[in-house]
């Protein structure tokens, strides 16, 4: 099974790019399902239907956040609900207040997960949102992975103790084990998702438009996205206006285009860029995008696993981690006990070291062609 993300800079047209992927991997024959992230919901505008089975083969759904919750982590709900009804709020702004802001695009993953389970899709076609919101999305299950597996197990302790003097003291209700074995759940299942995105049949396409501001942005979620552990196999450059023509407008247009799309290929290199036109009518419609599809991708196979080596390699003396376009000013690394901490821009992550290198010290770090290679040597963790 393939699994195909879509970002880029809001209104660059990542929604119309995956659906035209999404319908041409269905008009070759593989049962396709799109799904989104973004809270705008544009898909179904797009491809100028309802959620369902919109063609032979194509399914589009389209998450509700209320159901999911409920069905899948209806304790935390319910804990929550009572908790602030206790506290004097009416049960309907309770309820209102349980639904946080973020959850849509949160249950989205978990449920891309369940879909990735079922067993019966060729391709899952994700259409995220901008990078902003996708890269803090993509970054979260390793974030909450880092604190629940520490705080969790001394929180079950706090909680047997505090428990009575909560509802004695401050009257509220402490939460009980069913409420902790569903954050277990949340938290495992935002583990699976994470090991499906990263995995080897899953990849990242950035879409932008060829404008300076745009293709700056799709340089720095690059780099990001490869922090995170998160390949991409290609970049997408729509409405790119075709050459010809005697209109000066359009000519200065072109030539604009023209160098930066040469810029784009050089610094994306050695991923393809592929070029979707500008059209001259908005791409609505299965039939519509179906041919968008085929002129984005032409001759290509663009349900091949990914041809890009993962982000982060491993050896018995050195950890390498891809952050190409990553400026050294902008890197900086730090070691605490067996965590790397790895810092590019505005992102982090702290990677848990392996045994065989959480033994060692490091010996030296350098970043080079786009490349952060970590050496260590005997002798102990640093300090």
């Amino acid at each position: 099974m393939r699994v195909l993300l879509f970002t880029g800079k809001g209104g660059v047209g990542k929604t119309t790019v995956a659906a035209a992927t999404a319908t041409l991997a269905a008009r070759r024959g593989l049962k396709t399902l799109i799904v989104s992230t973004d809270t705008a919901h544009s898909l179904a505008d797009a491809l100028g239907v309802e959620p369902g089975e919109v063609a032979p083969g194509l399914h589009l759904h389209q998450v509700d956040t209320q159901k999911s919750l409920e069905r899948h982590w209806g304790e935390l709900q319910d804990y929550a609900r009572g908790l602030l009804t206790e506290l004097g709020l009416d049960q309907v702004t309770s309820e209102e207040i349980t639904v946080l802001p973020g959850a849509e695009e949160v249950i989205a993953l978990l449920e891309l997960r369940e879909h990735a389970q079922e067993g019966r899709w060729d391709v899952i076609v994700v259409d995220c949102a901008p990078t902003a919101e996708t890269l803090r999305l993509l970054a979260l299950p390793e974030a909450l992975d880092w604190h629940v597996t520490r705080l969790l197990p001394v929180g079950r302790k706090i909680m047997k103790i505090v428990s009575p003097l909560m509802k004695t003291v401050a009257r509220v209700s402490a939460p009980g084990e069913e409420v902790m074995s569903a954050g277990e759940r949340f938290h495992r299942g935002l583990m699976e998702v994470r090991e499906l995105l990263t995995g080897e049949h899953a990849s990242v396409r950035l879409v932008l438009t060829p404008e300076s501001v745009v293709l700056a942005e799709a340089r720095r979620t690059l780099t990001s996205l490869n922090l995170y552990g998160y390949r991409v196999d290609a970049v997408v450059a729509n409405r790119v206006f075709p050459a010809g023509g005697a209109d000066e407008w359009r000519a200065q247009w072109v030539a604009a285009q023209s160098r930066l799309l040469t810029e784009a290929e050089e610094s994306f290199a050695p991923l393809p860029v592929h070029v979707v036109p500008y059209l001259p009518a908005e791409p609505v419609g299965v039939n519509t995008l179906a041919k968008v599809g085929q002129e984005l991708y032409g001759d290509t196979d663009p349900f091949a696993n990914p041809d890009v080596e993962p982000p982060l390699r491993l050896s018995a003396d050195e950890l390498t981690l891809a952050l190409p376009g990553a400026d050294r000013d902008e890197v900086d690394l730090a070691r605490k006990g067996d965590e790397l901490i790895v810092t590019a821009g505005p992102y982090r992550r702290i990677l848990a070291l392996p045994a065989a290198l959480a033994r060692r010290k490091i010996s030296g770090a350098a970043l080079r062609d786009g490349f952060l290679r970590v050496r260590f040597v005997s002798g102990g963790p640093d300090d």
